[in-house]
Parts: C-alpha cells; structure tokens; sequence
C-alpha cells in the first residue's frame, strides 16, 4: 500500500490532459462539442462506404431524416453536395443561429416515410 503522501505526489506528477482539437462540423460550419459529435460514413456502410467525418449530432440526424442511404450514396456523399441541397440550405440558416451544443430531436422526411 502506498502512502498518502506518496499519492498525492504521484497525482501531482500526472501530465496535464490536453485540450482536445477543435473540431468544426463540415455541414454548419460550427464547432463541435465533444457531447455533440457523430461520426457519419460519407458513403453509407450498407452500400459499402468506410470512411467517416464527424458532424454535430443535429446536423447527421437531419442527413438521415431527408435522404435515403440510396441517396446518400450516389448523390450526397460528400458535404459540399449535401450543403447545397435546397432543405440543407434552410436547415444550416436555421440552425447557424443556435449555441454549438444544441439539440433538438429531427422528424423523418414526409418523402421517406412514404417510400418516394
């Protein structure tokens, strides 16, 4: 068992974490707290797509509710062309004049649900 002393040195000694690198959200542009990062697969892992780009939590759940994985695939597998996209448009205006950490829960596209 180690002294009480000795702890408290040893804790002393413990390098001091370092801040994480800011990481800004490729679709509103803003940066992403550690509590609101989603990894997304640029092209979706069902139409066989690896790699992944971390967004805010919101702005991937808006992805999910307006495109198919279809979509995502062939169109908007990269987040210029989902930028550009009329609904993102709104949605990143919209939500370009909240706090980084907002969250409000997304609705799945009118279009999706019914099978267009």
């Amino acid at each position: 068992m180690i002294g009480k002393i000795r702890q408290k040195l040893i804790a002393l000694d413990k390098p001091v974490a370092k801040p994480a690198e800011a990481i800004i959200c490729p679709i509103c542009e803003r940066f992403i707290p550690d509590s609101q990062k989603d990894a997304h697969h640029l092209i979706p892992k069902s139409k066989g797509g690896k790699t992944t780009e971390y967004l805010h939590r919101i702005c991937h759940k808006q992805i999910h509710a307006l495109f198919s994985e279809a979509e995502l695939a062939q169109h908007f597998h990269h987040a210029q062309a989902l930028r550009e996209h009329p609904e993102m448009k709104r949605f990143i205006a919209w939500v370009s004049s909240k706090p980084d950490a907002f969250y409000e829960k997304t609705r799945k596209s009118a279009r999706l649900k019914s099978g267009k």
